[in-house]
């Protein structure tokens, strides 16, 4: 799983070319479609881990049973996110199905390149839609119609060394706050050699600082655009957030953190470099697998907070139809089997309960065979997934949908725009009232767009 690595979606690109784009045939496995009677179906994913599962259980499986071939085109996430966008916004048609994330399928519904679910998935037998997580159905539903179904998703929370804690005699709360967070990075810094207070993501990106910083933001009561689509960046509540993030991780963070995203910090709480992290729920499979020199020494906390009642984010690779696609009947029946609960079912046992793609129903949290496989940060996990609120996630109206990010293809380039600036400014090279100031300006542009 990527957990937004990529520096600068090309969705917005995309939209920009539309009209440009012919609907030529794309090269790869499925990248012709002659309708096959509807009994094929061609898929392009990302090549996540979860993605090379389903790959590999689907001719044994959903083939057999339906006579439905499945076509997979499998590409590098910043590779599959440009070719989905040229692919979705030409309508071209060469592809049914599509991995995408709860950031794409909001503006890919309102534009008329997806089908909608609700024939064919919601309705189809043993599908079982309320058991879909609420905020995961939520951020892919559009004007009532369903869009996308999760394959898997993720929340955040606070992860910290329990061993470090008690050694310092320092406890951690349930429900911790940011300035509870501070004071606690503070007295385990350096409480053992070369271990920093925390690691918070510092590496420029829409999907990298500016995911953790996001949710940041929201609960210290700041928003990106208020209802009206007026520019926010470099308002009291904003220049607040952005500063304590940054302030935090220069005086109590992780060495070269402004080049620190996802996975460098994942390595820093693995190999014992830091004693806390906020970050993706989904990285307990590294941190808890039977190799990690941290297994069982990780406490699960609820994602800090100050001005709301939760701050954690939300984010899935789910499953959308091309509403161009040859093969609609069955595009849905994979769609249908593939974020299924019988899926699930499968995967657990043909390859264990750790490779089970979580985080979107309700029924897995339920199971007790996964809640003894996941037992040190299940209820963490699908806490905070409950917990975060696309439509709703700070102390005022939103104009769009998103907890880490606001669901306008502009958002991309926007915001990796600023995580440059301040990343610099972790990096000493500039001020956080700086970077906003001039991100405003990008912002306001962005706004005045909308308002026409």
């Amino acid at each position: 799983m990527k957990h937004f690595r990529t520096r600068r979606l090309t969705l917005a690109v995309a939209v920009a070319a539309a009209g440009a784009l012919t609907l030529s045939g794309c090269g790869g496995a499925g990248g012709s479609s002659s309708g096959g009677g509807d009994k094929q179906v061609n898929v392009l994913m990302v090549n996540n881990p979860q993605m090379v599962d389903l790959q590999k259980l689907t001719a044994a499986n959903f083939t057999k049973d339906t006579g439905i071939k499945v076509n997979f085109t499998v590409l590098p996430e910043n590779d599959v996110r440009a070719k989905i966008g040229q692919e979705f916004s030409s309508q071209a048609g060469n592809y049914d199905v599509a991995s995408l994330s709860n950031y794409e399928i909001p503006t890919y519904a309102k534009n008329g390149w997806l089908s909608d679910l609700d024939s064919g998935v919601v309705d189809s037998d043993g599908f079982d839609q309320g058991d879909i997580l609420k905020p995961m159905a939520e951020s892919l539903t559009v004007d009532d119609k369903v869009y996308g179904e999760p394959f898997y998703g993720e929340g955040s929370f606070l992860m910290y060394r329990k061993d470090i804690f008690k050694d310092a005699d320092v406890t951690m709360p349930k429900n911790p706050t940011w300035d509870q967070v501070a004071d606690l990075a503070a007295k385990v810094d350096g409480k053992e050699k070369g271990v920093k207070g925390i690691c918070l993501r510092g590496q420029p990106g829409w999907g990298e600082m500016m995911a953790p910083l996001t949710t940041v933001v929201n609960t210290f009561g700041g928003t990106w655009f208020d209802q009206d689509w007026n520019a926010q960046v470099d308002s009291a509540k904003f220049k607040e957030a952005a500063n304590f993030y940054v302030d935090l991780v220069k005086a109590h963070g992780e060495q070269g953190a402004s080049q620190s995203g996802y996975t460098e910090c994942l390595t820093n709480l693995q190999q014992g470099k830091v004693a806390m992290w906020y970050d993706s729920t989904a990285a307990t499979g590294t941190l808890e697998a039977d190799d990690s020199p941290v297994k069982g020494k990780i406490g699960y906390v609820a994602a800090p907070v100050k001005d709301t009642k939760s701050s954690s984010w939300l984010y899935t690779w789910a499953w959308g139809v091309q509403k161009a696609g040859k093969n609609q009947d069955a595009a849905k029946k994979f769609v249908a089997w593939a974020s299924s609960k019988q899926y699930e079912e499968l995967v657990a046992d043909k390859l264990g309960w750790q490779h089970v793609p979580a985080g979107k129903r309700e029924s897995t949290y339920k199971n007790p065979d996964y809640q003894k496989a996941a037992a040190p940060f299940y209820q963490q996990t699908v806490d905070a997934i409950e917990s975060a609120d696309p439509k709703s996630p700070g102390v005022q109206p939103r104009p769009a949908l998103g907890v880490q990010f606001v669901a306008i293809p502009e958002f991309a380039d926007l915001a990796t725009g600023i995580s440059e600036d301040l990343s610099s400014a972790i990096a000493g090279k500039t001020t956080v009232d700086s970077a906003l100031s001039k991100g405003q300006t990008a912002a306001e542009k962005v706004g005045k767009k909308y308002q026409k």
